[in-house]
């Protein structure tokens, strides 16, 4: 089946295993039936006994099973003929009944009654053909597979549109029997080579795409399937359509139906709560045992059982011959393959599906890795060989597999003996079904069914999200109500439109403590602290988007966005916002009867921030109708406010569809519009406000910006671009050393003439070194044996490729150019402009992290203008400062502690 067993803390999901599939193994009370929840290649795993990775490759000619002692040594386990002849019994006594099930399921239509004893040897003569298939290609020596439960229903559709439209259209019963013989190992053997294509070019990672809602709601349908299947089988009715449930009115078909659901339930408990390995084997022939007991303590014949309908009617000796007769080529009807074809797709996902978590089930209870798409090879081979010889689909039986690599043996020769076993079922004339208690065959497909509705329906509610389980039973229901093919279907199209649905309401918003990486004097810094930063009165306010926003989520983000910054919105607005939004139902929209309780009256009593910087580093995407009912109305709530709105980090498609629809400006406007509020003007001065987004690089550019405007609000006087630059240009000449004013202002206190004196010391354990605008300083991935300090210039840190395409309902359209001021572009080396994620400026300290850690470069170092002059530090000379010059060493370690507790600052991971 698909996948196993219960949850434990390794796998993500579990599914239930088939009747066939049903040993229980455990050591002690551990249930071991589990599964992963993929269909990739198994990892290493650990060995289970000692916690040390295994090598599959190297154990694979020298697998081994040992047993502990008393004395906690291991032993080799020594097996012979008679021990493979035993387990390859067991095996047997598990599988015959559940695959005579499986034949009365694909074969549940009427016209298939007279020819069910052919059919079901057809069946065990196709698990045969599995088994040789694994005996001789599986790189495990003791793989079992037969005709797993998988693909029944799929193949029961099919068998039944065949006998529904050749009846219909006048035909005979021989057409029918002729043309399902053909046409279902026909899919399966399309299915096999299908699968060897897949594992050959490693391609099995497409079958994970099918949703496992949807593939949850169709084994809950075998489940009930195979409920009603074995139900019918107990009381000899065809049971296809919901209202046959009411034969069960009837007394007497009630009384046969009840012994099947009760020894159902009892190899249910059993399967569950066993320890042992041949407890499921031996109460599997107990049952008709007792059975057959009771006819002779009760003096009942077997005649008169089957009478009363508790054995299967007499019919005619079935040879393997025979099976032969069951096709005459010329009543096949192959127009029907076009039928059937819709029903193929949906088994070939299915079964690969299934595949996949079956070899990967295996893989893990083992403890070794397997290659799933050498494994689906094998599957593969089986199915194809399987169709050709008129046979249906198959693959690994993760229990039986399990059990008998838990028995110890690593012989083929368990393999072989199946295979003879099977062969001598079908070349045996004795009809299965006219001497064996039909409420146990039906009881072997009850067992399936009650295990698998209950794992689907029942336990599975605690391991999904509840929309996740809607859509599961929604697909269940949608089976039964319109069909197989559609039923998927329908399941993936509201799994879709639930996943849209979800990932448009995503996007969440932070507000996040963080500041420019400029590097001000002590009194400036101070001023931005009491002005900007302090916690009382925050003038500088970053906030955060992330994820996606759409039409789904822009009117609860701007709600979120105006609770925030503490804007009161009149019901003028609210009137204003709701005729920008498109998707709003109600004249005032939804932000404010979605205002949460108390948090209003919070936010009205304080004072709003005079800017607000929106990081959209992680807002991967926006549509047309969010640009424009969110961030376009934001900025203008921001705008009659006086509030300086400006967003950073964006995408190229982003800042494309804010461009594109007047969000933000133009670039060209945006470029002049800066340069003008940073131009050097002293005075009184009234800090224009814009009714759209300006554009950023960087959010640290983006603060920086903000920082200069209200240095200049708070003191009539706009710092200096270069302000820092010149400072360091003066000390060249002057008494001490050039970094003394950096070390000051990233320290933020004056040092004293002690310190400056032996900061005249550093050059020696330093080198400036100059760089033109584009050389790399150091790039990622090499050795981190220095770190820097800018003296001149500015230094880019630039992000990995990015496209800046974005293709629009007219075509491809380029991005803009770069979202920052014209001398803070990066040109890389295709000649095109390139995304930065951040700058450093005079006085910014870089590589020092890498550093600190040992560790390779984690990004690209790139001077950006013409000049850009940084001073260097080695470990060799940190090495030679410290056992030199004590008290300087522990200098520039506060330096480096003190750029450290700014970069935490600015970090958001530790939220």
């Amino acid at each position: 089946m698909a996948s196993y067993g219960t949850y434990d803390a390794n796998v993500s999901l579990s599914l239930p295993a088939s009747a066939t599939e049903y040993v229980v193994i455990g050591i002690g009370n551990e249930d071991r039936r589990r599964a992963p929840s993929r269909c990739d290649g198994m990892p290493l795993l650990e060995n289970p006994r000692d916690g040390q990775p295994y090598d599959a490759d190297a154990n694979k000619d020298q697998r081994r099973v040992h047993t502990s002692s008393s004395d906690g040594e291991t032993k080799e386990a020594r097996h012979t003929i008679v021990h493979y002849l035993v387990y390859a019994i067991i095996n047997v006594i598990i599988a015959v009944p559940g695959l005579i099930g499986y034949a009365s399921v694909i074969f549940n239509h009427p016209s298939f009654q007279p020819h069910m004893a052919a059919l079901s040897k057809l069946v065990i003569f196709s698990s045969l053909v599995h088994q040789f298939a694994f005996t001789m290609f599986s790189s495990l020596d003791f793989a079992i597979g037969t005709v797993q439960d998988a693909g029944l229903i799929f193949l029961s559709v099919m068998a039944n549109r065949i006998a529904n439209k050749i009846l219909d259209e006048g035909g005979t019963v021989d057409e029918v029997v002729s043309t399902a013989v053909c046409i279902l190992p026909l899919g399966t053997a399309s299915l096999g080579l299908v699968l060897i294509l897949l594992g050959k070019f490693r391609l099995l990672d497409i079958v994970s795409y099918l949703p496992m809602p949807v593939i949850g709601g169709y084994l809950a349908f075998i489940g009930y399937f195979c409920l009603e299947a074995g139900v019918a089988l107990c009381i000899s009715k065809s049971m296809t359509k919901l209202t046959d449930w009411g034969y069960l009115l009837d007394p007497h078909l009630l009384l046969l139906a009840t012994p099947g659901l009760l020894a159902a339930l009892v190899l249910t408990i059993v399967s569950r709560k066993a320890t042992n390995d041949a407890v499921l084997p031996i109460v599997m022939v107990l049952i008709p045992a007792i059975f057959y007991i009771v006819l002779y303590l009760c003096g009942i014949s077997l005649d008169e059982a089957r009478d009363d309908g508790w054995v299967g009617e007499v019919s005619p000796p079935v040879s393997f011959t025979d099976l032969l007769h069951l096709v005459d080529f010329n009543l096949v009807q192959w127009s029907l393959v076009r039928e059937c074809i819709g029903t193929w797709v949906g088994m070939l996902f299915v079964v690969s599906f299934a595949s996949c978590l079956d070899i990967a089930a295996v893989s893990m209870d083992m403890g070794e890795a397997l290659e799933t798409n050498k494994e689906m090879v094998t599957v593969g081979i089986a199915n194809l060989l399987s169709g050709l010889m008129f046979g249906f689909t198959g693959s690994y039986i993760f229990s039986q597999t399990i059990f008998t690599f838990r028995t110890g043996c690593r012989s083929r020769i368990i393999g072989v003996f199946i295979m003879l076993a099977y062969l001598l079922v079908c070349i045996s004339t004795i009809n299965i079904l006219q001497i064996a208690p039909l409420f146990f065959l039906g009881a072997t497909l009850i067992f399936i069914g009650y295990d698998l509705v209950w794992e689907w329906i029942v336990e599975i509610r605690t391991k999904l999200y509840l929309t996740e389980y809607i859509i599961l039973l929604v697909t269940f229901v949608a089976i039964q109500v319109i069909g197989m093919d559609f039923g998927i279907l329908f399941g993936v199209v509201v799994a879709l439109i639930d996943h849209v649905g979800t990932t448009t309401r995503v996007s969440s918003l932070n507000r996040v403590l963080k500041r420019s990486r400029m590097v001000w004097s002590a009194e400036t810094y101070n001023i931005l602290q009491l002005h900007g930063y302090s916690s009382d009165n925050e003038k500088i306010v970053t906030l955060e988007i992330k994820g996606p926003v759409f039409f789904g989520s822009s009117q609860k983000l701007l709600q979120d966005i105006t609770e925030e910054i503490g804007l009161d919105i009149s019901d003028k607005e609210l009137r204003q916002i709701a005729l920008a939004s498109p998707h709003t139902s109600t004249p005032h929209s939804s932000i404010k009867a979605r205002k949460p309780r108390g948090v209003n009256s919070r936010r009205r009593t304080r004072i709003h921030p005079q800017y607000v910087v929106l990081d959209m580093t992680s807002m991967h995407n926006l549509d047309a109708s969010a640009a424009s009912s969110c961030f376009l109305q934001l900025a203008k709530l921001c705008e009659k406010r006086g509030i300086f709105l400006c967003a950073a980090g964006v995408l190229p498609r982003v800042e494309w569809m804010l461009r594109s629809h007047h969000v933000a400006y133009a670039f060209d406007d945006e470029i002049k519009m800066k340069n003008d509020m940073l131009s050097h003007r002293d005075g009184q001065w009234n800090q224009p406000v814009f009714d759209k987004l300006i554009l950023f690089m960087t959010l640290f550019e983006a603060l920086e910006f903000c920082e200069r405007l209200l240095i200049r609000r708070v003191t009539n006087k706009m710092p200096q671009e270069r302000q820092l630059q010149s400072r360091v240009s003066v000390l060249n000449s002057g008494s001490h050393h050039p970094l003394t004013y950096i070390i000051q202002n990233v320290l933020r206190g004056d040092l004293n003439e002690e310190d400056k004196v032996v900061l005249n010391g550093i050059e020696e354990y330093c080198k400036e070194v100059m760089y033109t605008k584009g050389e790399p300083i150091f790039q990622r991935n090499t050795h981190s044996d220095a770190f820097y300090i800018v003296t001149r210039g500015i230094v880019a840190v630039p992000k990995r490729a990015m496209p800046s395409t974005v293709i629009s309902g007219a075509g491809a359209v380029r991005s803009t150019r770069n979202l920052s001021s014209p001398d803070l572009t990066f040109m890389g080396e295709d000649g095109h402009s390139t995304t930065i994620e951040s700058f450093h400026k005079v006085g910014g300290i870089f590589g020092y992290c890498d550093y600190l850690l040992g560790r390779h470069r984690t990004f690209d170092a790139v001077a950006q203008e013409g000049t850009t002059v940084v001073v260097r530090f080695t470990r060799a000379n940190m090495d030679r400062m410290k056992e030199q010059d004590r008290a300087l060493f522990v200098i520039i370690q506060n330096l480096l502690l003190n750029a450290s507790l700014m970069d935490l600052a600015n970090c958001t991971c530790h939220n």
